[in-house]
């Protein structure tokens, strides 16, 4: 799997994260695992843009990603990702991280098989085409397949592919360990803006046993 670079070198940018002060409450912009509109010559290739104004596009070098496939073609890279966002339906992450999902699944060369064979099985049901299906057919015909080697599979992959990677990390806003820091007490224990406040009641009395 080659994917083509196009911002620093990732643990420079990493060391330079961790080397902020502390108390500067400011995001840093970070590597993002997104890949130059180069020539590339794999199997198949993904390619797409960040949306402008979003929090990714703030942070990316540049909008504009694309990823080399090493065995997969780009219909089948591009019905994987059409899965992994019906198995995992996220308006905020972008096609981008749903293609690193595809990037992963490329990689398990033992799995190739089983993943063609599920892929067009899930063009079939859906009456031809997989990605150019409605969202309600695309989910039918991925419940119709549930517990089945290539539903678990895919939807194994999706939870580490998902969700471990820095975009994920930036558009949930998850900031990163915080240990080696001194922990979360007093780097933004209360600052969580994506859920409501939870009632006095579900915090018990403290114990001191």
């Amino acid at each position: 799997m080659r994917v083509i670079p196009i911002a620093p070198d990732a643990p420079a940018a990493r060391a330079q994260a961790e080397s902020c002060d502390a108390e500067d409450r400011r995001v840093p912009k970070l590597d993002l695992p997104l890949a130059r509109r180069e020539f590339l010559k794999g199997s198949g290739i993904l390619m797409g843009t960040l949306a402008a104004g979003t929090a990714l596009a703030a942070l990316a070098p540049s909008t504009v990603w694309a990823l080399e496939l090493k065995s997969l073609t780009q219909a089948e890279g591009q019905t994987l990702m059409a899965m992994g966002r019906t198995l995992f339906p996220h308006k905020k992450l972008p096609d981008a991280v749903y293609a690193l999902l595809v990037k992963d699944l490329d990689a398990k060369t033992d799995a190739l098989p089983l993943l063609r064979e599920g892929i067009a099985g899930l063009d079939r049901d859906a009456g031809g085409s997989f990605v150019k299906a409605s969202a309600a057919r695309r989910l039918v015909a991925v419940q119709a397949i549930e517990g089945l080697p290539f539903f678990n599979t895919v939807r194994g992959q999706c939870v580490t592919s998902l969700y471990d990677n820095d975009m994920a990390f930036t558009v949930f806003g998850y900031e990163g360990a915080c240990w080696e820091k001194g922990g979360y007490i007093t780097r933004g224990f209360q600052d969580l803006k994506w859920l409501p406040a939870p009632p006095v009641a579900a915090s018990p009395p403290p114990y001191f046993g």
